[in-house]
């Protein structure tokens, strides 16, 4: 009986449950975590990009951490990037890499990137850009002077790559060089006409004079042998024709490829890749749409990056209307974070 009367009295307490656990707190753009987020996803795009030139970082647009389990998350990233000086084949890294000036008609990349970190271990799971040059308006309006970029197909940026890599070529006993791909092209009209150039090469099998003998027989390198390089080239066509040239190879790299997918290589570049276009863009390399979470079927009703924006600004102008002692500095809204070298 005794037993019984215990038993009801002990089903009667309250029972106390745990407290929920306290939701994370949303990472700030700019804080230490999503830098280090972002810099693998830049190391991601750039090793995983198949032409044109490696990206920085230049501000990092919105941040999204979605708790799977226990020291696992969902991160998705939107970021903003700008064009370096570095082509992708160049052993350079990207810390020493210059961005592209806005004066020197600037490339902006948009990226979306889905990561993983599990156990503090950071990976890419897709990543989605698309790049693009800025608009001309912009940079004739602020440099009226400045010459913009051309089309990589464009006749006169075809002779001139022609001229410059045969120039070169001509002048060398070493290693005979190929035509890989145009990176890039800006024609400048006046005072004096003058076009400049960029362009990918690789070395053959062949020296200079057996080239000259026999241009057919001549092979790009085995990827187990392979030196890439990069050339820059002006030629002045009006009043005086003068052609610059300068070649640079940068040795082999260990597991260093480049894809050249349907390639004419009596042209040198991929139709596909740049008829009509200024530059080589990023979506070709990457175009993953599970890597943006508003099209990502596992979160269909996130919020999207400028709904996140405009909730900040929002949290952050209601903020303000609360007075605050002298001296007070509110705190920068979450999303989106600094700009590191200037906004296109």
């Amino acid at each position: 009986m005794k037993a019984l009367v215990a038993l009801i009295l002990l089903v009667q307490l309250p029972i106390h449950k745990a407290a929920p656990a306290a939701p994370p707190t949303p990472l700030g753009c700019d804080d230490p975590e999503s830098e280090a987020a972002a810099e693998v996803a830049v190391s991601y795009i750039n090793g995983h990009s198949h032409h044109g030139y490696k990206f920085a970082l230049n501000r990092i647009e919105n941040i999204r951490v979605l708790p799977q389990g226990l020291n696992n998350d969902i991160i998705f990233l939107e970021l903003d990037l700008l064009e370096t000086t570095c082509h992708i084949l160049s052993p350079t890294p990207l810390a020493n890499c210059t961005v592209r000036s806005f004066t020197d008609h600037a490339v902006e990349g948009d990226c979306d990137i889905k990561l993983q970190k599990v156990d503090g271990q950071l990976s890419v799971l897709a990543s989605k850009c698309h790049s693009h040059a800025d608009s001309s308006e912009d940079v004739l309006q602020f440099c009226p002077d400045c010459p913009l970029l051309a089309s990589l197909n464009n006749t006169e940026v075809l002779a001139t790559v022609a001229a410059a890599l045969q120039d070169h070529n001509s002048k060398t006993a070493d290693t005979y060089l190929r035509l890989l791909e145009i990176g890039r092209a800006r024609i400048q009209y006046h005072p004096v006409h003058v076009v400049s150039v960029e362009f990918a090469v690789a070395a053959t099998n062949c020296s200079a004079a057996k080239a000259k003998a026999d241009v057919e027989t001549c092979q790009l390198l085995p990827d187990d042998q392979s030196n890439f390089g990069f050339c820059t080239a002006t030629m002045v066509t009006k009043p005086l024709q003068d052609l610059k040239v300068d070649c640079q190879l940068y040795g082999h790299q260990p597991g260093v490829t480049y894809s050249q997918p349907g390639q004419d290589t009596a042209a040198g570049m991929t139709p596909s890749v740049v008829q009509g276009f200024p530059n080589h863009n990023l979506r070709l390399s990457h175009n993953n749409p599970f890597a943006s979470e508003s099209s990502s079927s596992e979160f269909p009703s996130m919020l999207s990056a400028k709904s996140v924006a405009k909730r900040a600004a929002a949290a952050v102008a209601q903020h303000d209307k609360v007075p605050h002692p002298v001296g007070f500095v509110p705190p920068p809204p979450p999303c989106p974070g600094k700009v590191r070298h200037f906004k296109i």
